[in-house]
């Protein structure tokens, strides 16, 4: 039974950290879906008409993940987290690619609320999935990359086991975290903040619930987060 768990001393550097999360087991994400596809293209056609001229970092959950990486001390700037990435390229008026269902539904979610939210094969876990510290016996391996590097200690990152899934919370998704073709167990997290997006939170991952049970006819579980009830119980 794998679980999800935020350490406690997250919630130290964090207090306001939250989650929504959503766990889906027995989806069939080898064909493309056409709903999931013309949602995507309109959130970004969406995304790119309303922030024309905009500065992306400015948005009110944008900006609340660039404060999260200065408390934490990582520079957002150099750093960029996955969603002010993700709506930069949007708003240069760049179509996103059409990967697989799963990481496309995410995508359109993401773009919609502009939140950074994951996806992680329950399969490939070496154990339960975290969001903690890293420590001297992590290692990470990046994306096209054969070998893994080394962690630094003290970086927040989603791992399972000594297998880091993220590097610097919401930065950079390992090679060995992919989604693809034949996942069929997927765990969703949508980080957010109760002082500011409590309820788009909760929003979003309903919302997500909602269209895999719809799309994928697949079992769903949903959960909330944050530092009074920090586990979830993925299968």
């Amino acid at each position: 039974m794998r679980k999800f768990i935020v350490d406690a001393k997250v919630f130290e550097v964090l207090p306001h950290y939250c989650l929504g999360v959503v766990a889906a087991k027995g989806v069939d994400n080898k064909a493309m879906n056409a709903r999931i596809e013309a949602m995507l293209d309109e959130q970004v056609e969406k995304f790119a008409q309303e922030n024309q001229g905009a500065n992306v970092r400015e948005l009110p959950n944008v900006k609340a993940y660039r404060d999260a990486f200065t408390a934490l001390g990582m520079n957002p700037n150099k750093f960029m987290c996955s969603i002010e990435a993700l709506t930069k390229r949007v708003q240069k008026g760049a179509k996103l690619p059409h990967i697989n269902s799963v990481v496309d539904l995410g995508n359109a979610l993401s773009v919609k609320y502009q939140f950074s939210m994951g996806a992680h094969d329950l399969r490939k876990l070496d154990a339960d999935i975290e969001v903690r510290f890293s420590t001297a016996e992590d290692h990470f391996l990046p994306m096209g990359e054969a070998e893994p590097e080394t962690m630094p200690e003290g970086e927040l990152v989603y791992v399972s086991g000594h297998t880091v899934k993220t590097r610097r919370w919401i930065w950079r998704q390992s090679d060995d975290g992919k989604i693809t073709e034949d996942t069929c167990d997927v765990f969703f997290p949508i980080d957010g903040f109760e002082d500011v997006n409590r309820e788009q939170v909760l929003q979003a991952r309903d919302e997500l619930a909602k269209i895999l049970q719809e799309e994928f006819h697949c079992e769903v579980k949903t959960g909330y987060i944050n530092k009074d009830e920090n586990s979830f119980e993925c299968e």
